[in-house]
């Protein structure tokens, strides 16, 4: 079974457009309004697994302040005001697709951060960091991004949104964490790190991938009537992806050491899609199934682009001085959202 789990983790680009192939297939077929119900429990199945891992200890660390204060300037003064201005101009009509396409550009960092960091062989520390930093301030903030960007469109109860995030992200924060320190106490440090924990984030794929089949069948019939809505949806998506890695690459070569350059790039591009796709879904009522479709389109792009910029990160940033990265931080779901 973990096999398997972490095999599919690893090939999200696969595995999530067959699961949005089968939730298309299934809305098609009858009355689906009944998974409403299963929304709630797959939006815990798919973040209390990630923050069993989550390393909230290391934001103590220092050293690395000039990359921290980069990363949430690129997070929260630039990219979710480019996220909004693309919205207004490919979806000037379609408020619930602007709101998904502003919730993708919102939450920054996931465990892919981490992961691709450390692959692209950048300062994973820095990464773990950011990732912490970037989840809390993220969380805290949507609600007031999306009422202030797309109040005037879309109804927002702020604090009933705020509820909502408490539900589906600090509780089960708090839960992982509690998990986290039962078992190290009761097994160990290295065999959680090793054996224990690794295997946590491969659960968290059940929750992306049944999400994202919720979503698609819930929308089908729309997609039915507005075949040409996908199509739309991906070319800004390409578009906030492309700004998103020209920004932090032009910052992460003028202001950064080649590490924690890599951490920048990762740690402002890679987004927490499971927690905007999760806010979608439960915070904004018949609203939130479209804009998670435009999240879930997010997901084939976000994983694909990583490989990508890995593969150009030595001609981006120059070969390292120092032997192999440290991986030692990084969890082994290398395509976990």
């Amino acid at each position: 079974m973990w096999t398997t789990l972490q095999r599919i983790s690893k090939n999200l680009i696969i595995a999530i457009p067959t699961a949005m192939a089968i939730g298309f297939v299934w809305g098609l077929s009858g009355d689906v309004s009944w998974m409403q119900s299963l929304i709630l429990p797959f939006t815990f199945l798919m973040v209390y697994p990630m923050m069993v891992t989550l390393k909230i200890k290391e934001v103590l660390s220092g050293g690395d302040g000039k990359a921290q204060l980069l990363a949430q300037c690129v997070n929260f003064g630039l990219i979710p005001f480019v996220a909004y201005g693309l919205a207004q101009f490919f979806f000037p009509h379609q408020p619930t697709l602007a709101l998904g396409l502003l919730l993708a550009g919102l939450v920054p960092t996931s465990g892919m951060t981490i992961s691709w960091t450390g692959f692209a062989g950048g300062k994973v520390a820095a990464a773990v960091k950011m990732t912490v930093i970037g989840l809390v301030l993220g969380s805290l903030a949507t609600p007031f991004y999306v009422k202030l960007l797309l109040g005037e469109a879309i109804a927002v109860d702020v604090s009933g949104v705020m509820k909502q995030i408490g539900l589906i992200v600090f509780l089960p924060m708090a839960a992982g964490y509690a998990t986290q320190r039962f078992l190290v106490r009761r097994y160990g440090q290295k065999a959680f790190a090793t054996g224990i924990g690794p295997r946590f984030p491969a659960l968290s794929t059940i929750g992306v991938l049944g999400i994202v089949l919720i979503a698609l069948a819930l929308k089908a019939k729309t997609i039915v009537a507005t075949p040409g809505v996908l199509a739309e949806i991906l070319l800004p998506l390409c578009l906030l992806y492309g700004a998103n890695y020209a920004v932090s690459t032009a910052a992460a070569r003028l202001f950064l050491p080649r590490g924690e350059g890599i951490a920048l790039v990762y740690g402002t591009v890679m987004r927490n899609l499971s927690i905007a796709l999760a806010v979608a879904m439960n915070a904004f009522g018949t609203s939130g199934s479209e804009a998670a479709l435009v999240v879930a389109l997010a997901y084939v792009i976000q994983v694909q682009s990583a490989a990508w910029y890995v593969k150009l990160t030595d001609r981006v940033f120059g070969q390292p001085l120092a032997a192999s990265p440290d991986f030692s931080t990084a969890p082994q779901a290398v395509g976990r959202p």
